[in-house]
């Protein structure tokens, strides 16, 4: 098995050409870090029994990672249909079926400047990862997995996501699961609703923060009737307390303690959107952040109103807890497009923040009981069948804090819910490829 050191995940297609050109035996090991990997004693062997037990086009394994001087493991998630984004984490070794990866690269019409090793991992057919730890790496990215998710945002990696979200889109089309750039008109309403709009806010545990939230929200101005629906899910800290006081001052904030004991952040959505209390549109506040200035909610009625959109997206700000800003900064998801937004919605990891729906919509297509990535859900499937507008002005002041509930997860929790997010896109690839089928 030959080994190429290629230092970096951003390679060209003619990078590519040149390997298949060279490249002969059965397996190739592709080095895509400048980091130091140490094969264990008879990886080799044992990746290649694998190889040949599964006839894989490529294989990946877990590992040991060495991060300041620490020795300790790394497992990797399971690489599924739905395992679109650029970034999944395949570790540093990726060992490809020789044969394979030369048919692949020849199968390339479009040449790439960086994304070549992306467009070629979407052209292999079976993916095999091993479970066993049977190297070590040497970790030179030392951030909090809350910092490191906003890579894909960040406006100097641009041009490098557009080249990305092509070879996604390219792949999309060859599974039969690209969505062309025409939508559903969303249905009239079958009643009436007690205001025009509903600023939802799950909570649990927020003594610190949620007067700030509720605040926030209560002091917009508009020219619409509106309230705050708060899903207090069983605070014990003072949370309730607090809202209770505020409910008693202004009749504006609803404060809904749920029956339930089991609701996750998408339960607690549902509640609120079910309850006779919700607008026409509800609109998202998480019980951390605020908004960023009295004007968001009427800048999203206007898209609604202008649009006709099933679901609204704003642009957020990274700030810290006293609201100064921090790296990335503005994060506007402007890689959305009218034409593929919502077909590159299943390359990347969100689609932003703040999220606003029409409830009749949301009550037709609820989120899922989960406390991580149910937003995601209810957008991908939302798209699927309806136009989503945007707003660029920032809306919205997201604030990162040790209270965050993705602030520093250890790699199996950042594992689980990575593979929960790939797993809503394996289910959404395979609606779309139905869908696409059955209008033939």
């Amino acid at each position: 098995m030959e080994i190429l050191n290629l230092q970096s995940r951003l390679i060209s297609t003619d990078t590519l050409r040149e390997i298949a050109l060279k490249v002969s035996g059965v397996y190739v090991m592709f080095n895509t870090s400048s980091r130091m990997s140490v094969l264990g004693p008879g990886a080799a062997e044992r990746i290649l029994a694998v190889a040949q037990d599964t006839d894989a086009d490529l294989l990946y394994a877990d590992y040991f990672e060495v991060r300041d001087g620490s020795i300790m493991r790394h497992p990797l998630a399971d690489c599924q249909r739905g395992s679109l984004r650029d970034d999944f984490d395949f570790g540093p070794l990726l060992v490809f079926k020789v044969s394979s990866l030369k048919e692949a690269v020849a199968s390339m019409e479009t040449p790439r400047r960086y994304g070549a090793l992306y467009d070629l991992r979407l052209r292999m057919k079976n993916i095999v990862h091993i479970n066993e730890y049977i190297y070590k790496a040497v970790e030179t990215d030392l951030r909090a997995s809350g910092r490191k998710q906003f890579d894909y945002v960040d406006p100097k990696n641009r041009d490098v996501q557009i080249e990305m979200e092509e070879i996604c889109t390219d792949a999309l089309k060859r599974m039969g699961a690209y969505l062309e750039p025409s939508f559903r008109p969303v249905p009239p309403d079958a009643g009436e609703y007690p205001v025009e709009m509903s600023v939802v806010i799950p909570v649990r545990d927020r003594a610190r923060t949620i007067a700030d939230a509720v605040g926030s929200a209560l002091s917009q101005e508009a020219d619409f009737s509106y309230n705050v629906i708060v899903v207090d899910n069983h605070s014990s800290d003072g949370t309730t307390e607090i809202l209770r006081e505020i409910s008693q001052k202004d009749s504006r904030l609803v404060h809904i303690i749920p029956e339930e004991d089991s609701l996750g952040i998408g339960g607690c959505w549902n509640k609120a959107v079910a309850s006779p209390h919700c607008g026409k549109y509800a609109v998202q506040l998480d019980s951390d952040d605020i908004y960023s200035s009295e004007y968001t909610l009427s800048k999203i009625h206007d898209t609604f109103d202008r649009e006709g959109c099933a679901m609204v997206v704003g642009t957020y700000m990274m700030t810290d807890f006293n609201l100064e800003p921090i790296p990335p900064g503005v994060i506007d998801h402007k890689e959305w497009t009218e034409a593929n937004g919502r077909n590159n919605a299943l390359r990347i990891n969100g689609l932003g923040a703040p999220r606003a729906f029409r409830t009749s919509v949301l009550r037709q297509m609820p989120f899922p009981n989960t406390s991580y990535g149910e937003d995601y859900a209810a957008g991908l499937r939302i798209s699927r069948e309806y136009r989503i507008g945007r707003v660029y002005d920032v809306l919205y002041f997201c604030r990162r804090w040790e209270g965050n509930s993705d602030a520093a997860l250890d790699i199996v929790s950042q594992n689980v819910n990575n593979t929960y997010k790939d797993r809503l896109r394996t289910w959404e690839l395979e609606a779309r490829i139905r869908l696409n089928a059955s209008v033939k």
